[in-house]
């Protein structure tokens, strides 16, 4: 039988960082506001020059170079982003253009938001595990100051840029054991990010509820931890590292709590980055895998939250 398993992992992050006492200079609000209802410090802001694209390249080619695998060796490109280049091409074929290797499937999810990871992360493991493909890149990358609302001390203080990278490849031995994707268009309001009204995209800033937000999360990702651990026979003692979307320190104490696990087994990232949407979970695995946290034959819990509303798991034999 074939399976999919995670070959190497890889980030970037702008230089510039946004400190939540500049942040002060710029809305009302205060570095403790801030940390006590968020867990944020700080978060990286992207040059000028930068875009989904820059930064996906980044990324990958770290990722690539940690599996061992030079950018031929990819056979199929997926890119998550919120805050793409371009609405086409897509930023996944911009990025193709750049690795020099025309014919592979390359696509963007982009209607996931937060979750968008998870989704392409699924998606690729399919595509593995039926022998389509040996081998895949799965990218989120996002510029979320772009499209935040400067003057909305609401939102503007949540986000960061950045973009994080896995490899996918094929295995004879169990990898990712499962993956679960839902999504609940009736909850649509409650975080979104809309075009505008002009004939041409006109990308507006981030609308969001946070209280039902944070609810709806809780509740549903509790229940998403059940589905995932239910499905592969394992109990809450066999996860070794939960690796979550960066959302708010409060949902991710929460979802520690749910799998019994301590906080020093969960990779965080949002005290120093923010919410980088769909590049939250890889960077944070990133980070974990390669200051020696996360190690080879242990058990992690992936799962993103987004707009749509959109969640997804992941239960891996890393």
């Amino acid at each position: 039988m074939t399976y999919s398993k995670i070959l190497g992992t890889g980030s970037y992050l702008p230089e510039k960082v946004l400190t939540n006492h500049d942040m002060e200079k710029m809305v009302d609000t205060t570095n403790e506001w801030i940390v006590e209802r968020t867990g944020i410090k700080e978060r990286h802001i992207a040059a000028d020059d930068e875009n989904a694209v820059t930064m996906a390249d980044q990324a990958a080619r770290a990722a690539l170079a940690a599996a061992g695998l030079q950018p031929h060796d990819v056979e199929m490109i997926i890119v998550a982003s919120t805050t793409p280049y371009m609405v086409f091409p897509s930023t996944a074929c911009l990025l193709q253009e750049r690795f020099g290797i025309a014919g592979c499937p390359a696509f963007d999810l982009n209607a996931t938001a937060c979750a968008g990871f998870m989704y392409g992360f699924s998606i690729a493991d399919q595509f593995i595990r039926t022998g389509t493909i040996k081998n895949a890149l799965v990218i989120g990358s996002e510029i979320m100051s772009r499209v935040v609302d400067w003057n909305d001390r609401s939102t503007c203080v949540l986000f960061g840029d950045g973009a994080g990278a896995v490899v996918l490849g094929k295995s004879e031995e169990p990898g990712i054991l499962s993956t679960h994707l839902h999504a609940d268009g009736t909850h649509k309001d409650v975080l979104y990010l809309p075009l505008g009204t002009r004939k041409t995209p006109n990308l507006e800033s981030v609308k969001m509820l946070g209280n039902p937000l944070f609810k709806l999360a809780v509740n549903i990702l509790g229940d998403l931890f059940d589905e995932t651990l239910a499905a592969n026979g394992l109990q809450k003692s066999d996860v070794d590292w939960l690796v979550p979307h960066q959302a708010n320190m409060r949902i991710i104490q929460a979802m520690a709590k749910k799998l019994n696990l301590p906080m020093e087994r969960v990779a965080i990232t949002l005290d120093k980055q923010g919410n980088t949407s769909s590049a939250s979970i890889p960077l944070a695995l990133d980070q974990a895998v390669r200051d020696g946290r996360i190690k080879r034959g242990q058990m992690l819990m992936m799962e993103g939250f987004g707009g749509g509303l959109a969640w997804g798991s992941a239960l891996v034999k890393y």
